[in-house]
């Protein structure tokens, strides 16, 4: 099994996705185990001195003006655990609590958050041994960091709360714990406080739409390239030069990709025969302009979680000169704003998408195709529910646009009085992706069946890859009215799954 080192210095998405998809097993490097101890000789001292240090001898929030004595403080760090895992609503996804409690392990590695290392093995050995925190979908507002859902996490350390164990099956953590052999943590000095100060949630669920994303917008061009094919577009809108003089990197690599799916294509340049025009619809022709904003958004994203990867995220911090400050760096303001910018791109990827599915299914529009793509109009409806789907599809998408990070709630008496609601961004993006996935799947089922009903004229050998994969997968292709949700799910998890674009890139080659 994949085995991901962490070290001091953060990790990568690389490492993130192998442990919160692949089951990857966890190893705290000895750097790594070194400044836990250096950083947790600096907390012993300052708790041992008289003076009040936030975090580590002080309550926390509104309440951090009381001075702790040290009789009360391992109960203190228990409480703060305890009181904050206040999460409600359904589960929350095994990728999520993974991605979770794999960033937090991250910053409690850097040496800036003064546990000992025996926490941060501990949350090493829950990982490995696939148990998972029960985990709620409300609690956090994204500022001090994910406070409810890592509570959860640090909860189930403690041997307290439910969790689910390996097999599937939720039960008292303290059982899953035993099971395996792992003793619970006892808290001490600002311990509690660190497993739960950070924007670890948020983090991992961009991280992992991103990863989506990805995949998404090659399927994306794939299919825009096959709605063009149908449609006896030009792909002379395509070429080089013309996305030379407007050099967004993601445009032209949407139009790159586009072209190279229709290289060898018998359909494309021929809308000044029958029915002659003069251009493509914008949803046509502008597909490389729209996609590759997405693409370019998620350049920007990109940047955002790896600098973010590198951050120790934590309130107060140990510094390497001794002090322990407070600061703001919880704050998931720059998370926050990236996630909601990734919803409105895919709201947009998904609003062209429709308008070419729509198109191909106009009999005024479609230059020659039967209305709806049906087998005998009238009698057959063909596709014109599955646009219906489509179209709810891409209004929640809109909603789901509408971005989280602009609103602000205040809590804890006012102390913390704007938060970012980074947290709730990223919840509806994960929505938003899904979503879009099935948008896109639609848009397949549609191109394919269209591409298929015009005889004479071969498609491209990258199209009749698709088409001949997706047939292969259970996306059946032209004929009757039949139950149609069965076709439409086989086109969803066809596109999901990366096979779309592994039976393109099969004759492409990579696509960007």
């Amino acid at each position: 099994m994949h085995t991901v080192v962490v070290g001091t210095s953060g990790v990568t998405a690389s490492d993130v996705l192998a442990v919160a998809r692949g089951g990857a097993r966890i190893e705290l490097s000895g750097e790594a185990v070194a400044a836990l101890a250096a950083a947790r000789e600096i907390v012993d001292a300052l708790a041992a001195k008289p003076e009040p240090v936030y975090g580590v001898s002080t309550g926390f929030g509104a309440l951090a003006t009381r001075h702790i004595g040290q009789e009360l403080r391992a109960q203190l760090q228990r409480n703060i655990v305890r009181s904050h895992a206040a999460g409600l609503g359904p589960r929350v996804e095994r990728e999520v609590v993974r991605a979770l409690m794999f960033l937090r392990l991250k910053t409690l590695c850097s040496g800036h958050t003064g546990v000992r290392p025996q926490v941060a093995q501990t949350m090493a050995d829950v990982l490995n041994a696939g148990i998972t925190p029960v985990v709620h979908e409300y609690g956090s507002l994204g500022c001090s960091g994910d406070l409810a859902p890592l509570s959860h996490c640090a909860l189930t350390l403690m041997g307290e709360g439910e969790a689910e164990g390996p097999d599937g099956t939720v039960r008292p953590a303290g059982e899953l714990l035993a099971e395996h052999g792992i003793a619970p943590v006892e808290l001490r000095e600002k311990e509690g406080l660190a497993l739960l100060n950070g924007t670890d949630g948020m983090l991992g669920m961009l991280i992992m739409a991103l990863a989506d994303l990805d995949r998404l917008y090659k399927s994306a061009d794939i299919t825009a390239a096959l709605s063009l094919e149908a449609l006896l577009g030009t792909d002379k809108v395509l070429a080089p030069e013309l996305h030379a003089i407007r050099p967004h990197p993601g445009q032209g690599a949407s139009a790159a990709n586009m072209l190279a799916v229709l290289k060898g294509s018998e359909l494309t340049g021929h809308h000044q025969d029958d029915a002659p025009r003069v251009q493509d619809a914008y949803s046509v022709r502008c597909a490389p302009q729209v996609a590759g904003a997405g693409r370019d958004t998620m350049a920007h994203a990109r940047t955002v979680a790896e600098r973010e990867l590198a951050s120790a995220v934590d309130n107060p911090v140990v510094l390497p000169e001794g002090r322990v400050e407070s600061n703001g760096n919880f704050h998931g303001a720059p998370v926050a704003y990236v996630l909601d910018f990734l919803a409105i791109a895919a709201a947009d990827l998904a609003s062209i998408a429709e308008r070419r599915t729509d198109r191909l299914l106009d009999k005024n529009r479609s230059h020659g195709l039967p209305p709806f793509l049906a087998d005998d109009a009238g009698v057959d409806s063909g596709l014109m529910i599955a646009q219906y789907t489509q179209a709810a599809l891409v209004s929640e998408l809109k909603r789901l646009a509408v971005p989280a990070s602009a609103d602000s709630i205040p809590s804890s008496a006012m102390q913390e009085d704007h938060v970012s609601m980074g947290w709730s961004a990223a919840r509806k993006l994960r929505t938003a992706v899904d979503n879009l996935t099935r948008v896109v799947a639609v848009e397949l089922y549609a191109a394919t069946r269209a591409i298929e009903l015009r005889e004479g004229l071969a498609p491209a050998p990258a199209s009749q890859a698709a088409i001949a994969a997706a047939r292969a997968a259970g996306v059946r292709g032209p004929g009757p009215d039949r139950f149609l949700a069965p076709d439409l799910a086989a086109a969803d998890a066809f596109v999901r799954d990366g096979r779309l674009v592994a039976a393109v890139e099969g004759v492409t080659g990579p696509l960007r």
